[in-house]
């Protein structure tokens, strides 16, 4: 199975009640289920999401998660399950973002809808760089492949479209010192 990934960015900003808020489509070519369990479960979901999520107990609303980054420990963070309705949506508070996953069939595939609400504008490039990678990771995945670049390759390649579209505004705060990205080895 081919993958395709765009290059160019495709993640809408907005701004909505006072909040700013990225919003990706994706149609994926895998059923509903599938792509629900690599949103949900952990041997799927760290393939492709940028941190392990530990939660407290079941996956309920309500519960308390950890996001939890083996390469850079001191980012870790905590969050909290808003909505989980399998095999629908997902929504989380991600620190201070809110993160909402809906799953929608479309034919023999799958449209997914991440809408990342913004804690502030000045990370809206980084931000959609990085989910930009994170779904094009969970496109190889979801097909058994492995990506032809790191993730971090893949967002140094991809941030400056973001950059270009949002404007300078909304790349005022970028990846924290020592983030691998920032890393400008090959």
């Amino acid at each position: 199975m081919n993958v395709h990934v765009n290059d160019r960015a495709d993640g809408q900003l907005s701004q909505s009640g006072g909040q700013w808020q990225l919003r990706f489509e994706r149609r994926l070519a895998h059923p509903q289920e599938k792509v629900w369990q690599a949103l949900t479960e952990p041997e799927h979901r760290d393939a492709w999401f940028p941190q392990r999520i530990e939660a407290d107990g079941d996956w309920v609303a309500g519960v308390h998660l950890n996001f939890v980054s083996d390469v850079m420990p001191e980012t870790n963070f905590d969050g909290e399950l808003l909505v989980y309705d399998p095999p629908r949506v997902l929504e989380m508070r991600w620190g201070t973002d809110v993160l909402r996953f809906e799953l929608a069939p479309d034919g023999d595939g799958t449209i997914l809808t991440l809408v990342s609400i913004l804690a502030e504008l000045g990370t809206a490039a980084r931000t959609g760089a990085g989910w930009h990678t994170c779904l094009d990771t969970l496109a190889y995945t979801l097909a058994g492949q492995a990506p032809p670049w790191t993730g971090e390759q893949r967002w140094r390649q991809i941030h400056p479209s973001y950059v270009s579209r949002f404007g300078p505004e909304a790349a005022t705060i970028g990846p924290p010192d020592g983030h691998p990205v920032l890393d400008t080895e090959p």
